[in-house]
């Protein structure tokens, strides 16, 4: 292989596998900065992975090469939804943060699997036929080198997650929206005084984060693993966290740090076209990324500063 085919399989492969996060992370900083930690990303993401599944497999004969792409709205729509419960739990009754995350995350695989089974008397689903293809960017492809390695053979999607990670950095830092979430994120009783509708705030970070979580799972389902079962989102959502920490709750840092984790979990799929990393045993690849998202979590979590509220429940009467 020459330099430019290796660097472009890095570059391809390294965008895909991030896709899901970049959408996933950038949902879970619009929940923190709403004072509201959503552990529950992971559970998201299986519903959002399950139902943009059986919404391919339903439609694909309907809807053709646009499938996958209504896919998403599906799988944003269902992810959403069900990020009404992890809402009505921290923000309503109070629950505690991470308890609440931690039952969605139990619940969706097991819930997501019985519907399979209620739908196809089996424990997974068929592979879908539309899927996200490999696909060359117009006009941006054609562009010497450059075009050949980042615009050519790659996930259009992709380029979608990260103009969203600019849009969103525009919405939180430069809109009313987003500076009344940070201040409910910062200062809820102080926002209150000020006429912010603390409540509905909160309630948006976490439908939002519910959207694009429900997103991530659907670009995860039809772009990469392209079915779905119990193991489909096998610690997406918590990696997405991770991305988000390390950065720093800001959707631009998020997507950085998205892509290097998406970098790393492509290793363990291209490691073996790769000079250098042929003679690597294909376990210490795929556990990569994992013992990454630890190291991160260990290094940067304690020092890493999120929203001053953030996990903390709001009473109104203080």
């Amino acid at each position: 292989m020459t330099l430019v085919e290796i660097l472009q399989l890095l570059v391809s492969a390294a965008l895909i596998y991030s896709t899901p996060l970049i959408f996933t992370s950038i949902g879970g900083t619009f929940s923190e900065r709403g004072g509201v930690v959503n552990v529950g990303l992971e559970g998201i993401m299986v519903m959002g992975a399950f139902s943009s599944v059986v919404f391919n497999l339903t439609f694909a004969s309907t809807f053709g090469t646009w499938t996958p792409w209504f896919g998403l709205i599906v799988g944003g729509i269902v992810g959403m939804l069900f990020s009404v419960i992890h809402a009505i739990a921290t923000i309503q009754f109070r629950a505690d943060h991470i308890i609440s995350g931690t039952v969605i995350n139990l619940m969706a695989p097991a819930l997501a699997v019985f519907l399979i089974k209620v739908l196809y008397g089996k424990g997974q689903t068929d592979n879908i036929q539309q899927q996200f293809p490999y696909t060359d960017i117009p006009v941006l492809s054609k562009i010497p080198l450059i075009g050949e390695i980042f615009f050519t053979k790659t996930s259009s999607v992709a380029f979608v997650a990260i103009l969203l990670s600019f849009v969103c950095w525009f919405i939180i830092f430069r809109t009313k929206f987003g500076l009344r979430l940070r201040a409910v994120g910062e200062h809820p009783q102080a926002a209150d005084t000020l006429g912010i509708n603390v409540y509905w705030m909160k309630y948006s970070g976490v439908l939002i984060s519910g959207l694009l979580g429900g997103i991530g799972g659907a670009a995860f389902a039809q772009s990469i693993s392209v079915n779905f079962a119990a193991t489909t989102i096998a610690g997406q959502g918590f990696m997405s966290m991770a991305a988000m920490i390390f950065g720093k709750w800001n959707p631009i840092g998020a997507m950085g740090s998205s892509i290097f984790f998406g970098f790393a979990q492509s290793l363990s799929i291209i490691g073996g076209q790769l000079p250098g990393l042929r003679e690597v045993p294909p376990f210490y690849l795929q556990i990569a990324p994992y013992v990454l998202t630890i190291v991160i979590l260990v290094l940067f979590f304690g020092a890493a500063t999120g929203p001053k509220a953030n996990g903390r429940n709001y009473i109104k009467s203080k």
